[in-house]
């Protein structure tokens, strides 16, 4: 902790001190282990494998839910339509409530937010194991929606918070491993216990409450606090107390915004890149068409499709599995492609493989949705899918690093709008799905959504060639790069706004 003695001009009279008050700022010193920059390799990997817990948790709540439809139908004696409502409302909660919820990390820190929001979740989980009708499922479905999304937006955050720009390719590819990957999880593990007469869907949701429960406990036990304004703030108050003088102070506590501002620029900004910033619109659209058919894909599998297709349940979900595990590989070899390239191609070096997977969309679901036939060996569309969840992986994962990459302090309000257009196309697609399998058949439903990936197969290319150019029109991008130019220069000391280090959400 380092005692600067240095007097400064307080900017804000949002503290209501004085103008010309002196305070003496608290800063870290170089290697202070308290600095989440300078934790033990050991802190580093269980914050960053908590984190990733968490993502995994969430996503496969999406998909163990979705694949135990037919046993929860039977058991409430519900429609489809209903029990799909719990699916889409907890996407919803994904793109929305994250816009509030981030802002309270401001004032409370990560730490604190991770454990209310994993209590709460278990909470909704054990809701829903115990429902006795399909509106209290519902119901529980939106808060786990609500209550999963105010931590997991956080992730990408935490991995920043303590993690260098040189150093966050490999936890950032566990993130996003560990989201799809989970989808496949759940989707397996939901398959073969809604599937069993002695358990069925209760017995799902029972397994994901026992796992979060002890999930609740690592975050307690084992989770430290990774944002820097609140650590030393917390700094700050000791001081203070210990001192008896009223001038320590954190810069954060100097230059607060009030909690009002904070939700406002939390919800306003993100709005405003997706209806403005083109890169932010074509890789939110993108993004969103691919996650809407992901969510098709978890509502089209009943009884009728397992006897069209001729594999299981649960066989979509090791599909899901195999499929995030080449998405890693393949990103692993993207992120080698990344350092070699970037001085010739800078942020668009993050595009070589997604282009490659926008091909492969396409290709890949065509052959699932024209291999249905008793001549054809069932494991010809498994390969197909197997190939398609590749691809979305590797998309996943670049609608982060690359948004990130172009709008650097202000990446988490561009991701925040990229994650809003997804979940709304989660929301969206599940609801017309079964009406549209069962008027166009599989074969043409899938050729449809074929068709979509590719309308939207150009995205990385002209992103790649063109991107450059496209943020160089921007008002935003061409702020950056002076503000990155003056950084460099020495000009000035470019920091983020306490909004922009919200988290990347999935």
């Amino acid at each position: 902790m380092a005692h600067t003695g240095k007097s400064i001009i307080t900017p804000s009279p949002i503290i209501h001190v004085p103008q010309e008050q002196e305070f003496i700022l608290i800063n870290f010193d170089e290697g202070d282990p308290r600095d989440p920059n300078f934790f033990s390799y050991a802190q580093k990997w269980t914050i960053t494998l908590i984190c990733c817990a968490f993502a995994g948790i969430t996503g496969a709540a999406a998909s163990s839910y979705a694949i135990s439809y037919d046993s929860m139908i039977k058991d409430l004696n519900c429609t489809r339509l209903q029990a799909t409502l719990g699916l889409s409302l907890y996407a919803i909660g994904y793109g929305i409530v994250p816009l509030i919820s981030s802002s309270f990390s401001e004032e409370r820190g990560r730490r604190a937010v991770y454990i209310m929001s994993s209590t709460l979740f278990f909470l909704a989980e054990v809701m829903n194991a115990l429902a006795p009708n399909i509106q209290t499922v519902v119901v529980s479905r939106a808060l786990q929606g609500v209550f999963g999304s105010c931590g997991a937006s956080l992730i990408g955050g935490s991995i920043a918070d303590i993690w260098q720009p040189h150093e966050r390719g490999l936890p950032m590819s566990l993130y996003a491993f560990s989201s799809l990957f989970a989808f496949g999880l759940g989707s397996a593990f939901g398959g073969l216990i809604s599937a069993s007469p002695h358990l069925g869907w209760r017995w799902v949701q029972w397994v994901h409450a026992m796992f979060t429960g002890a999930f609740v406990l690592a975050v307690i036990l084992l989770m430290n606090e990774t944002r820097s304004s609140i650590i030393l703030t917390h700094i700050a108050k000791d001081t203070r107390k210990m001192t008896g003088d009223p001038r320590y102070r954190s810069s954060a506590e100097i230059d607060k915004p009030n909690m009002s501002s904070l939700i406002k620029t939390s919800c306003t900004r993100p709005l405003y890149f997706l209806s403005t910033e083109p890169v932010v619109q074509s890789i939110s659209l993108w993004i969103g068409i691919i996650w809407g058919i992901l969510y098709c894909l978890f509502e089209s599998v009943t009884a009728e499709f397992q006897s069209v297709y001729k594999f299981s349940v649960s066989d979509t979900g090791f599909v899901l599995l195999v499929g995030a595990i080449i998405g890693f590989m393949v990103n692993m070899y993207q992120e080698s492609l990344y350092r070699k390239h970037f001085s010739i191609k800078g942020q668009e070096a993050r595009l070589y493989m997604p282009c490659m997977a926008a091909v492969v969309l396409p290709v890949s679901m065509l052959i699932y949705a024209w291999t249905a036939s008793p001549n054809i060996p069932w494991i010809v569309p498994l390969i197909a899918l197997t190939a398609f969840m590749s691809g979305v992986f590797v998309i996943f994962q670049v609608s982060i690093l690359y948004v990130a990459d172009c709008y650097g302090p202000y990446a988490s309000s561009a991701q925040a709008g990229q994650s809003l257009a997804r979940n709304i196309m989660g929301l969206m697609f599940p609801l017309f799905t079964q009406q549209m399998f069962a008027s166009m058949t599989y074969k043409w439903g899938l050729t449809l959504m074929a068709l979509l990936c590719m309308l939207m197969a150009p995205t990385p290319w002209v992103l790649f060639f063109w991107g450059s150019k496209i943020r160089s029109r921007s008002k935003v991008s061409r702020k950056i790069l002076e503000a990155e130019q003056q950084k460099w220069d020495g000009d000035t000391t470019v920091a983020s706004s306490p909004t922009e280090e919200q988290s990347m959400q999935v």
